[in-house]
């Protein structure tokens, strides 16, 4: 009896012990950066009035601070660790926590610059990406000084959620392979800052693409002026629909798949192999879509390109890349009979590995199947498409030297018609509130050093003009859930994009950018990132990342270092003064005509209007015999792509594009 009583009560001891186990978020693991220089918040959870005490140790063991705190009724702690003038920046610092008695969790930290990045796919666009743009300087990626944490995707319409899901990378040094499937933008940053500052630095990444600001603002903040979308997320509010709505469209999606696969003659006479006649298929221009209609409209289903390609014996066998430029929407591509690569949507660039021996002399066959549930496939136009062979076949700047350049002429074939594809997807990342609930709440109150937000495409719409009061809401609801009120914010323009169209124009993009702007400007804890001239006329995704990366490291050396450093040119006054419209800017441009500015006549109507810079002067002249008076307006670059825009500072940073009532 006296034994059964002593094992109960040593069982009933070691599940006490185990229930009071102090618990972590995610982001407190070993490797992690803290913010240097600031009084530290360290949270978790415990059991109910469980005392945790929480100390940072240097690398000698050297306790340097301390604190304590006791778990409230819902087992959550918080405290924060003071900070005192021995914690300086660098790495071998320990972070310990312990419970009153549960072992002590150890973690190895590190003190330095902690930036967290946000947005949608620019901010997504992954190192592997952009590899062909920065091939060598990827390649020697090896800075431990530099760790990378990105937050898992997930979502929430209930409300905020107390942490995020484990992640794969998580505080990971910056290497070429960790970085692989990591931000760009935030790997070149954490580089860019580490160098300058030569402290540790942390990035972490918070983003998905193709989600709206509404998205990532509290339901409690959007109340106030966007009641009607809180509305819209409650509707979401069921998750026995929304699964059964998300497995629907799933069952969907494979049973599309599945008749596609059966109906379509390609996969059963084998289209892709390289004795297949195809000397009866149709001859098309891989520009001119008319291939890819019936009656006008897009085909819904399968199409299939062959070429063939003559390689000479000296690239026989050898390794190669295929760059397939761009293409909409879905692909699955073959050399020969083997499949050597698929992207499942339009964005990614086709970038194809040909393994040693599939290239053989003489005739050769690459086969493109593609797969289209809405729209018109085609093929994107100034992208790449060749066969890429030597060491630098992987680098696109400059392009490699020795390419076999693929013809615009392909043999075409139908394949299979299909009805569209249903959809019964909800996308909760579109809905307000649910990334704030589920990834931003459980960030806080982590102390940062600044925010990068970058993000707006999806919100160039008919909703454009609520851009500016949203992103105004976003960093007043940001900073208090933080707890800093003076949280740097550094956002990132549009880059231009689309069609460049000669006449005035005015779309959502330049509304965006507008507000990008004239927000950071009246917020002293804020700056822009011009990207004007980044981005690419037919890809939204452009690739020159480590320039946004470098131009965001320069606003942070003045918002938070207080580094004198001149930013991007701004107009601080106008005068109309004979027929000329005067721009006096707070620094001196390159000198010479300017291309895009426009004056608004007195109806409201814009023309283009001649320019020309001199010193820290813009001149812009009005137009002969404008209609209706004096101009009311001005505008500069206020296009979707004004490509080539050419006001400059002397450092070589754009003038952002602007609107200035007259």
């Amino acid at each position: 009896m006296n034994k059964r009583i002593a094992m109960m009560t040593m069982a009933l001891l070691l599940a006490t012990t185990a229930g009071a186990k102090v618990r972590m978020p995610q982001l407190f693991q070993d490797g992690m950066v803290l913010q240097r220089g600031v009084d530290i918040p360290v949270w978790g959870w415990a059991d109910k009035s469980e005392r945790v005490v929480v100390s940072l140790a240097d690398g000698k063991g050297k306790v340097l601070t301390t604190a304590s705190a006791t778990a409230d009724d819902n087992g959550c702690w918080t405290l924060t660790l003071p900070r005192n003038k021995k914690m300086k920046a660098g790495e071998g610092y320990t972070l310990e926590v312990k419970g009153t008695e549960a072992a002590a969790d150890k973690l190895d930290v590190a003190l330095g610059d902690v930036w967290l990045l946000s947005g949608q796919s620019n901010i997504d666009v992954t190192i592997e990406r952009v590899y062909p743009w920065y091939v060598k300087e990827i390649d020697a990626f090896d800075n431990p000084q530099v760790r990378l944490f990105r937050v898992q995707n997930e979502t929430d319409t209930h409300g905020p959620k107390d942490d995020i899901r484990p992640t794969s990378i998580n505080w990971k040094p910056l290497t070429k392979q960790n970085a692989w499937l990591f931000s760009a933008v935030g790997s070149f940053l954490g580089q860019r800052m580490q160098q300058a500052t030569g402290v540790p630095q942390g990035i972490i990444v918070n983003s998905w693409g193709g989600t709206p600001i509404e998205a990532w603002i509290s339901a409690d903040y959007l109340q106030a002026d966007f009641s009607e979308l809180i509305e819209k997320t409650r509707l979401y509010q069921n998750d026995e629909y929304v699964r059964t709505q998300s497995r629907a469209n799933m069952l969907m999606n494979q049973q599309w798949s599945r008749i596609l696969d059966e109906k379509d003659p390609g996969k059963k006479d084998d289209f892709t192999a390289l004795g297949y006649d195809d000397s009866n298929w149709q001859e098309v221009d891989q520009y001119s879509m008319e291939w890819a209609k019936n009656g006008g409209r897009g085909i819904i289903g399968s199409i299939w390109l062959r070429q063939h390609v003559n390689i000479d014996k000296v690239h026989a066998g050898k390794p190669a890349r295929l760059l397939l430029g761009t293409l909409f929407d879905s692909d699955v591509t073959y050399v020969n009979g083997r499949q050597v690569g698929t992207t499942g949507y339009q964005y990614p660039p086709r970038r194809y590995d040909i393994p040693e021996g599939l290239l053989r002399e003489g005739d050769n066959v690459i086969t493109v199947r593609f797969i289209n549930k809405y729209g018109t496939v085609h093929f994107i136009k100034e992208k790449p498409y060749c066969l890429a062979f030597g060491d630098d076949r992987f680098s696109l700047n400059p392009m490699p030297v020795d390419v076999v350049p693929l013809s615009t002429k392909w043999k075409r074939h139908a394949g299979a018609n299909m009805p569209s594809c249903p959809s019964s997807d909800v996308s909760l990342q579109n809905m307000p509130t649910t990334l704030y609930n589920a990834v931003l709440h459980p960030l806080a109150p982590m102390a940062l050093a600044g925010v990068v937000w970058y993000q707006g495409e999806s919100n160039t719409g008919a909703d454009a003009r609520n851009y500016a009061p949203m992103l105004r809401m976003l960093m007043q609801n940001w900073r208090k859930r933080f707890g800093q009120p003076y949280l740097p914010f550094v956002i990132v323009q549009l880059a231009n994009y689309m069609e460049c169209v000669p006449q005035p124009q005015n779309t959502g993009w330049s509304v965006v950018r507008e507000a990008q702007r004239t927000v950071a400007d009246a917020d002293p804890y804020a700056e822009s990132v011009v990207n004007i001239d980044l981005g690419e006329t037919v890809d939204i995704h452009p690739l020159r990342k480590k320039e946004v990366a470098e131009r965001i490291g320069l606003c942070f050396d003045r918002l938070v270092f207080g580094k004198k450093v001149n930013l991007f040119p701004r107009v601080v006054a106008h005068e109309v003064k004979d027929g000329t419209v005067v721009l006096t800017l707070d620094q001196p441009l390159r000198p010479g005509t300017l291309k895009y500015f426009e004056l608004a006549d007195g109806g409201g109507r814009f023309h283009n209007a001649d320019a020309s810079a001199q010193g820290n002067i813009i001149r812009v002249t009005v137009p002969a015999g404008m209609a209706n008076g004096s101009p009311t307006a001005l505008r500069y670059a206020w296009k979707d792509n004004p490509l080539g825009a050419d006001a400059y500072s002397l450092d070589g940073l754009p003038l952002s594009p602007f609107e200035l009532k007259l």
